[in-house]
């Protein structure tokens, strides 16, 4: 069995305080996937950065306290890669991919276009990138994992309010159907809704700190674990964590019944 997370932590240090690097070991994940770390290598306490049995690895944002992504293994990878090779996109740190003989673990933190025109069009930048990035990581014939926060709801089942935010970043026509060719034209599988497809209020994994969107599970479905269709289909069961709060978001943990073993 391959246990993967995935968890966007807004903030490693705030979710370090919240007990985040608590829960993490009593999980037994082989990956944890994590994202908006808001730090940088200098913030790291060594918690943070090898939780015990684990190694991490991170590309941070080139701004402080600003986005950044991670992941912690419990195996030193062949190869680390950290961006994508373009510069406007990598200094924000959203993308680091761990290479093994058998498989590559990715996390990566999509941009949120919520605060502005110009976000929104540094979103369609990234998105417009990531797209050629996908295809050629599907071409190459290796099993691999994308796992975070991708900012983007994917079809209605995936909010509570979808009528009122069908002009709202996360759910615009043109993100959803960027997202749908991600699936259909480039094969990528949607791992969590390939295991429960008709999963509503109890697939989201984020909340708006506005009102009682928590309380009242007024949530979005925008963290994932998009796979290659062949480790896809080994996935067996997924759980969102909601017991604690260590963020906005909700830890993902997806279970594969593969024999790879990295």
């Amino acid at each position: 069995m391959l246990r993967v997370i995935s968890a966007n932590l807004n903030g490693v240090r705030s979710a370090h305080r919240k007990g985040f690097f608590d829960w993490l070991p009593e999980q037994r994940a082989d990956f944890v996937c994590v994202q908006e770390l808001k730090a940088q290598a200098a913030d790291m306490t060594e918690p943070m950065q090898s939780p015990d049995g684990y190694h991490g690895y991170f590309h941070y944002a080139e701004k402080k306290g600003y986005s950044g992504v991670g992941i912690y293994a419990r195996k030193e990878p062949d190869q680390v890669v950290e961006g994508l090779g373009v510069p406007q996109i990598d200094a924000e740190g959203r993308y680091i991919e761990l290479v093994y003989d058998g498989l590559s673990m990715i996390s990566v933190y999509l941009p949120s276009g919520s605060s502005g025109d110009h976000r929104q069009s540094a979103k369609y930048h990234f998105m417009e990138c990531f797209y050629g990035h996908l295809a050629d990581l599907a071409k190459a014939g290796r099993r691999v994992i994308l796992c975070g926060d991708w900012n983007i709801a994917h079809k209605e089942i995936d909010l509570k309010n979808w009528k009122g935010n069908l002009k709202n970043s996360g759910f615009l026509p043109e993100e959803r159907a960027w997202l749908t060719k991600v699936f259909n034209e480039l094969g990528w599988v949607d791992v969590y809704r390939h295991l429960y497809p008709d999963a509503t209020g109890e697939a989201y994994t984020w909340w708006s700190n506005r009102g009682q969107a928590r309380a009242n599970n007024v949530g979005w479905r925008i963290d994932y674990q998009i796979a290659t269709a062949d480790i896809a289909a080994t996935a067996q069961s997924a759980s969102i964590y909601k017991e604690s709060w260590f963020s906005d978001h909700a830890p993902l943990t997806i279970d594969y019944d593969t024999k790879l073993f990295v």
